[in-house]
């Protein structure tokens, strides 16, 4: 009875043209829905249109305000532009998958005042929150993150893709990870590879709560989700004397970091006004190498790349020029990160204590080691630099102290 409806259900979706999956006979693909094999998606999942508009994102709300469950993702277009745009919020609840377009002009007050209250279920949460947080001041009330419950859990796979194929066992594909998201209109694709994002996060989180709940480690989690959620809703101001510090820039001189500081100025305007993320515009080795051979009267024609056109070559030279025309007293000074004081005898016996005993604890639980405490904190905590309550979770502290 079971398979006469599913193959009736799939019969008249695929005659529509409107199932996911149509280039499959109808019979082949009951096979794999049988099988578990791919996900079934009705005609509402999949031909619902991307909400772009006010008028369409209103009868959403009623339904994420009543949903049993909500998930979420978004999507930003990094390598495309500048600064990073966020392009695409999926969410997943009980009856259905949507996209939301906030690139659009689109009022999200009534969607983020659905989802505040809630607890919801996003992998791989931190740059998602950050996005959200930064675009829209918005923080979840609640999370359950599932990469971090399957880093509980002591997987060292735990990707979503894998994990989707390892718990629910349906295969996901793996891209369009380097997609512009900002890209309109989505394709069948796209939109296809978004949704999947959120779509199996409740049955995932199920399956990753109970086990967690097994092992005594659910309120774990939970209390590193908290934590995260603090982490990422917090605005940390540009620090305009570091922010142009590149990597390789600590073994410059004080006249080369004036020629850097000056290019790397130019390069942030560059990146902005052609909407392009400044590694493409002029490369952080090129910056390095200009701003070393400029102050000596070394050339530093090699180093600008050649596909820039004239105008480009001469900005880059200009701001090269007003770096050299600095006087010596404008020249940043040279930053020397600190060197931390060799730890005492005292200190050393405290640190091999905790990691003797972090590492114990690792391998009876079948623990990364980093999860229960990096060595940053250990150490911290064997100078006694950080008190434990400020610097370990409750677990931690249960574990290590």
């Amino acid at each position: 009875m079971v398979k006469v409806l599913i193959f009736n259900r799939v019969s008249s979706v695929a005659a529509a043209g409107e199932c996911l999956y149509s280039e499959h006979s109808p019979v082949r693909f009951v096979n794999e829905i049988l099988q578990n094999r791919f996900r079934f998606c009705s005609s509402s999942t999949l031909l619902e249109p991307v909400i772009d508009s006010d008028e369409k994102l209103a009868p959403l709300l009623p339904h994420l305000q009543q949903a049993e469950w909500i998930a979420i993702d978004t999507e930003a277009n990094s390598l495309y532009a500048y600064p990073p745009q966020l392009c695409l919020i999926q969410i997943s609840i009980p009856d259905r998958d949507v996209i939301l377009d906030p690139l659009v002009p689109i009022d999200l007050t009534g969607l983020f005042s659905a989802l505040g209250s809630r607890e919801l279920i996003l992998h791989g949460a931190d740059y998602d929150l950050r996005l959200l947080w930064k675009h829209f001041q918005f923080k979840p009330a609640a999370l359950f993150d599932t990469m971090w419950a399957a880093r509980f859990l002591g997987y060292t796979e735990f990707g979503l893709t894998h994990l989707v194929g390892r718990m629910i066992g349906t295969p996901l594909e793996k891209g369009p990870q380097k997609m512009n998201w900002a890209k309109r209109p989505l394709t069948e694709r796209m939109e296809r590879y978004a949704k999947n994002d959120t779509h199996y996060l409740r049955d995932l989180s199920q399956l990753l709560s109970s086990e967690l709940e097994s092992l005594g480690r659910l309120s774990w989690m939970r209390e590193l989700c908290d934590r995260l959620i603090g982490e990422c809703s917090q605005t940390t101001a540009v620090d305009h004397e570091t922010v142009w510090r590149i990597k390789g820039s600590s073994r410059l001189s004080r006249a080369s970091l004036a020629v850097l500081r000056e290019t790397w100025q130019w390069r942030e305007s560059e990146a902005i006004h052609r909407n392009k993320p400044p590694y493409f515009v002029l490369s952080n080795e090129s910056m390095i190498e200009i701003a070393d051979a400029a102050p000596s009267g070394r050339s530093i024609s090699h180093a600008i790349p050649p596909m820039l056109n004239h105008s480009k070559r001469a900005a880059i030279k200009a701001s090269v020029e007003r770096g050299l025309s600095l006087p010596s007293s404008d020249h940043p000074a040279i930053l020397r990160q600190p060197s931390s004081p060799r730890l005492t005898q005292a200190e050393k016996n405290r640190y091999e204590s905790l990691k003797k005993r972090r590492d114990q604890h690792a391998e009876k639980l079948n623990l990364d080691p980093s999860i229960i405490a990096s060595r940053l904190i250990l150490t911290n905590l064997a100078r006694e630099i950080d008190q434990p309550e400020k610097a370990l979770m409750r677990w931690q502290r249960e574990l290590l102290l």
